[in-house]
């Protein structure tokens, strides 16, 4: 696999919680290279454009995490479970979409992406994120601290952590959206978001319909992450915790239960536009003009194919979706 391909690998792996969306009672999906993974509560379908113009899909189907694990229906866990399900299916997808569409480097020297090469992509991610988001912010904060008494206050040295902690977030979605790959991405970000919303406004899903529909959604791992960042502070806040290395590891130990707080607020700012709740998520909907790009008609086609074979399997299992 070429470096270029490990980087698009990897840039994509970073991105997965902001193109993610949807959850386990409505229709949602995911960007993924040169297409558009959807699923229903039991049903997941990628749809990926061959370097060809051929389209080809991979589709299966899914059950709940809440059927599967009762434990899953309480609040706070149910987003974990949720969330954890998306996750692992968009890598899934991802992976897909890697073998299919990476200039066809891939599929045609015959070298698809390993679990092996995957996983390994997977661990430096992971770690990338929480050096880049849990040790800098906090090793900033705490120097910052030291050098201006009045931010070096438990309360105050949180708060400047979580405003940097944002800052290199925005920045770091900024400059990769400058690169020509990740706006094709965003672009079928784009593409999903129009084609769920025509979806779920009950009208005919067609490229032309969809068209219509903006691109930023309240569902969409943009405006989750946000609102995780602005859940942390607080609970940051009210951890006694004062060295940097206990406060590394409660960052890091109480990341589910944020993750699970951050869920239940999208999921209930969502269902309740015009709340105080749906004004806490606007910045999301705002950040959600980087994110995603409007998409061209075949891109929306390639959004529309995956919908539709979820769809159809999900009927064929008697499933029920829910519109909100």
């Amino acid at each position: 696999m070429s470096i270029r391909t490990s980087l698009r690998l990897f840039a994509h792996l970073q991105l997965l919680p902001v193109l993610e969306s949807g959850e386990e009672t409505l229709v949602g999906g995911q960007a993924v290279m040169e297409g558009v993974m959807m699923r229903a509560p039991h049903s997941y379908c990628v749809a990926v454009r061959k370097p060809n113009g051929e389209i080809v899909t991979e589709e299966m189907p899914v059950e709940r995490m809440s059927e599967k694990y009762p434990l899953f229906k309480w609040p706070v866990l149910r987003g974990l479970g949720t969330l954890g399900q998306a996750m692992a299916l968009g890598i899934r997808a991802l992976k897909f979409s890697s073998n299919v569409a990476l200039d066809g480097e891939a599929a045609e020297k015959g070298k698809p992406v390993s679990n092996t090469v995957l996983a390994v992509n997977l661990i430096f991610s992971l770690a990338f994120f929480l050096f880049l988001y849990k040790f800098v912010p906090l090793f900033l904060a705490t120097a910052i601290g030291n050098r201006v008494p009045a931010l070096h206050g438990h309360v105050m040295s949180t708060l400047v952590d979580g405003v940097i902690r944002i800052a290199i977030f925005l920045a770091f979605l900024f400059l990769i959206s400058r690169t020509k790959d990740i706006r094709r991405v965003f672009e079928y970000h784009g593409a999903e978001h129009k084609v769920v919303f025509n979806f779920e406004s009950g009208k005919e899903v067609t490229v032309e319909n969809a068209q219509k529909f903006q691109t930023w959604h309240p569902r969409c791992g943009t405006s989750f992450l946000l609102v995780l960042m602005v859940i942390s502070m607080l609970v940051y806040m009210v951890i006694p915790f004062d060295g940097f290395t206990a406060k590394i590891l409660s960052r890091i130990i109480l990341l589910p239960v944020i993750t699970g707080l951050s869920y239940e607020l999208i999921r209930f700012a969502a269902k309740r536009q015009g709340t105080f709740m749906a004004w806490l998520t606007a910045p999301g909907l705002w950040l959600q003009r980087v994110t995603t790009k409007p998409p061209s008609d075949e891109q929306a086609q390639v959004a529309i194919h995956a919908i539709e074979k979820a769809m159809n399997l999900e009927r064929e299992q008697g499933g029920e979706l829910v519109i909100a």
